[in-house]
């Protein structure tokens, strides 16, 4: 049995429930508009830095904080993992590629293809947008597999196994089939649909950095996309 070791509730971080946590690793639910880690121009208002405060239990001489060991984009909500150490973030990081995760969006239009995997070589422009290109040399394999749940007149909602975990890769490989993410300001111009990015990491599963046992974490489809979808 993993041990947990919670500070006071007074400085569990506020906006970010905690789905696991352990002497290795915490487990939080990330909302939509929070980023993973700071920029030069927000610091304090992130992820990192509100796991941080916690661990130290309020104090800011504390030499605790976690480690950040992969990210999700400031608009997109879902399960984020944290290490502890920096030992364990090279573990769980050295195993990544074997980490299995599961999206679920709601897209524009309907898919002609109900299921499938969309494959391309992905790269990032100076503007910082990403895009596929033919050339293998400049851009990243990847690969986003997915399966249609539901549909209504104008929208899709997807279930998607990410094979691969580039930059903005959900985003761009649906943008291109030409059925955006609803809500997605930067590769979808014309309707957005929606006030936020319906795009949300539903679950992800790998083995504990110490025990091996085999962890998976899944909430479902958040409340605010189900309301989401039967309004659009």
């Amino acid at each position: 049995m993993i041990k947990t070791n919670r500070p006071p509730k007074k400085h569990q971080p506020k906006g970010l429930p905690i789905l696991h946590e352990d002497k290795d690793i915490i487990v939080v639910v990330k909302p939509a508009g929070l980023l993973t880690v700071g920029t030069d121009r927000e610091k304090s208002r992130t992820a990192h830095y509100l796991l941080n405060d916690y661990v130290r239990k309020g104090n800011p001489k504390s030499h605790k904080r976690v480690y950040v060991v992969h990210r999700l984009d400031k608009d997109t909500s879902g399960i984020l993992v944290f290490a502890k150490s920096e030992q364990t973030k090279k573990l769980l990081q050295e195993n990544w590629a074997n980490t299995e995760k599961h999206y679920l969006a709601i897209v524009h239009g309907q898919l002609m293809e109900k299921e499938g995997t969309i494959s391309s070589y992905l790269v990032e422009n100076k503007a910082q947008k990403v895009y596929s290109t033919r050339d293998p040399t400049q851009g990243k394999l990847s690969h986003t597999a997915y399966k249609v749940s539901k549909e209504s007149k104008n929208f899709s909602l997807v279930d998607i196994h990410l094979l691969t975990g580039r930059k903005h890769q959900i985003r761009v490989h649906f943008a291109e089939k030409g059925h955006p993410v609803a809500g997605d300001k930067k590769y979808e111009t014309k309707n957005v649909g929606s006030k936020r990015l319906a795009l949300h990491a539903r679950s992800i599963s790998f083995p504990h950095p110490s025990t091996h046992k085999l962890m998976t974490f899944d909430t479902g489809m958040p409340d605010d996309l189900i309301r989401l979808f039967r309004q659009l």
